[in-house]
């Protein structure tokens, strides 16, 4: 089953953050090439991926990378398969992708999309099965209120006091949405080509 690809795909997402984030904190890679921005992303498509990764703040980076790292050791402990952590990679463009269909989102960067794609797609992992089911029914709870207190469909944008900038609740939104579709979308394949094995064997 290969359970060592979730903290894998976790630990490359947060390896590759690190060096974008030196990359553009060395001055070698303007932030603004790596930024996604709703205005040019389609001259610069590979922001669909740098995005995610880049932080500008050093402090925003590391609770970032701690959030996503203490996903990698959830995800472990659930044992969660190789399609989980492919439903994970995927999300990660295609979350910041996602954000092109909501108004107001000019800009955006930092793995906080990327984080509540894995938390969706441990909630779905916790509740297919009866001892974690209680777990993934807190997990997706917790997931439920937070989006539902930030209001990313009404409030795409917002200014984060805390950290001294805005915030993209609209990417928590959207990547959460993403991550749970992958995931059963996936799921759906698995099962299916289960399903045809047999009968073509």
């Amino acid at each position: 089953m290969h359970p060592r690809l979730w903290p894998l795909a976790c630990l490359l997402l947060i390896a590759a953050s690190g060096g974008v984030w030196l990359a553009g904190a060395s001055g070698r890679v303007p932030p603004e090439l790596l930024v996604w921005r709703f205005d040019d992303w389609r001259l610069l498509p590979w922001t669909l991926w740098t995005g995610p990764l880049l932080h500008l703040v050093a402090a925003h980076a590391l609770a970032n990378a701690l959030a996503l790292a203490a996903l990698a050791v959830l995800g472990a402990a659930l044992q969660a398969t190789p399609r989980d952590a492919l439903a994970l990679l995927l999300a990660w463009p295609l979350g910041t992708l996602a954000l092109a269909a909501v108004p107001g989102v000019g800009a955006f960067y930092g793995l906080s999309g990327v984080i509540h794609a894995a938390a969706a797609v441990l909630t779905l992992r916790a509740l297919q099965r009866p001892g974690t089911r209680a777990l993934g029914l807190l997990l997706g709870g917790g997931l439920l209120v937070k989006l539902a207190l930030e209001r990313g469909w009404a409030v795409p944008v917002g200014f984060d006091s805390g950290w001294g900038f805005n915030v993209v609740y609209a990417a928590h939104l959207v990547s959460a949405a993403v991550g749970a579709a992958l995931t059963l979308v996936l799921a759906g394949v698995g099962r299916l080509l289960a399903r045809r094995a047999p009968a073509a064997g």
